[in-house]
């Protein structure tokens, strides 16, 4: 029985010394990343600009692929089957990590565990605007114009927790105003200028040269983060909100199974190039953005209660997995 003991340990202690050495030498060639936006979407160009920092670091080039549709599942799909040896990787935003399972009868994936997280890189600022025509200032005020013009105003947004936040006011604060579809941020963006949609939830990149410009008005920002880009507007808190939270964050997953030394080594080198004061004030703040990063284990507790909050923003909705 002691001799058969030997060869195990010899093998555990090999694993714990080789453990390291292992994450030492990687990567060895380049490192795949599928993104959930198309070319000259938001976590295309964040991961091309983080390429050009982080490959300095690693040695190795970041190889950017895109996977857009069925709200992330497509790329959170191949992502998740691809082999866990850290040349696989993917930047996945919260609507697909934390909502999709309630949203979706068959999402393609496990969406608890087909994945692990490795860093949490950005939260996108959300802002309540308005095309300056309206001439508004404060939420209190758009609910008392859409009062005096019933059925004649209506909003855009693409998160559904905005969504619940306007039926909410539709229906404790009698507002009137009716949703429209959301097709992109460029879309969007014009919808809300020319006035044929006036008032939008929409990521703060989108308009903060509209806002500073006058074409639109800042209302509150809407997943209560504030931003030194609008230092005096309201979060969604401050008007006095008290409904089910909500954030927009991206983060770098791994296909579940990928070596703990490999997604340690990864999150330390992002940290590091994400901590550098330039790097954030010209890929994050000036974009409207706000670095988040972290640990692992931290972005996995961040994950747990957003999918806690989603599933409560599901029910109210009304919405049913489709």
């Amino acid at each position: 029985m002691r001799l058969a003991a030997i060869p195990s340990a010899l093998f555990f202690f090999a694993a714990l010394f080789t453990a390291p050495a292992f994450a030492d030498d990687y990567p060895t060639k380049p490192i795949r990343v599928f993104t959930t936006s198309s070319a000259g979407g938001i976590s295309d160009i964040f991961m091309r600009v983080l390429d050009d920092k982080l490959s300095s670091r690693l040695g190795r080039r970041l190889i950017i692929e895109n996977r857009p549709g069925a709200q992330g599942n497509i790329a959170a799909r191949v992502c998740s089957e691809a082999p866990p040896d850290g040349y696989t990787i993917c930047i996945i935003n919260t609507d697909t990590i934390a909502y999709n399972q309630f949203l979706f009868k068959h999402p393609g994936w496990d969406t608890e565990k087909g994945l692990t997280p490795i860093i949490n890189l950005f939260h996108l600022v959300q802002v309540l605007v308005v095309n300056s025509d309206l001439r508004v200032k404060s939420v209190d005020e758009l609910m008392a114009l859409s009062k005096a013009k019933p059925g004649t105003l209506n909003y855009l947004t693409a998160s559904l927790p905005m969504v619940v936040y306007m039926e909410r006011l539709h229906k404790d604060k009698d507002a009137d105003w009716v949703r429209v579809p959301f097709k992109g941020g460029g879309e969007a963006t014009n919808a809300i200028l020319s006035g044929t949609t006036p008032i939008g939830l929409i990521g703060l990149g989108n308009v903060i040269s509209y806002i500073k410009a006058g074409k639109m008005s800042a209302l509150a920002l809407v997943n209560n983060i504030r931003t030194p880009q609008l230092p005096e507007t309201p979060t969604l808190a401050d008007t006095g909100y008290k409904g089910p939270p909500s954030q927009t964050w991206y983060g770098l997953f791994a296909p579940t199974g990928t070596p703990r030394p490999i997604i340690e080594k990864l999150n330390k080198e992002i940290n590091a190039v994400m901590s550098d004061p330039g790097f954030e004030e010209k890929y994050l703040i000036s974009r409207g953005l706000v670095k988040a990063i972290g640990t692992p284990d931290e972005f996995s507790a961040m994950i747990k209660a957003d999918r806690e909050a989603a599933r409560e923003v599901v029910k109210e909705s009304g919405m049913e997995p489709q």
